[in-house]
């Protein structure tokens, strides 16, 4: 059950990332799950795991690095900003 839970809050993490860079349009279920469970991976082995936790991710740390990872992975392969 918790590998669910991860799942879940690993694609609300990705979804957050993609708004916040407004380059998540173009993101499937499985990016945003991808994007926030890496994002959350280098968040965390940046800036530590602090803040508030759900399902073993820190949430803030986690959003800040899948935003970083969202901007460069859209930088790489060239995608623009929604309006």
């Amino acid at each position: 059950m918790h590998w669910i839970w991860v799942l879940i809050v690993g694609g609300l993490i990705g979804l957050a990332a993609g708004a916040l860079t407004r380059r998540g349009g173009s993101m499937g279920v499985i990016s945003n799950i991808v994007a926030g469970l890496v994002g959350s991976s280098i968040g965390e082995a940046v800036l530590g795991a602090w803040g508030p936790q759900v399902a073993g991710m820190a949430i803030i740390p986690s959003i800040i690095g899948a935003v970083i990872l969202v901007m460069i992975v859209s930088l790489i392969f060239g995608v623009k900003a929604e309006r």
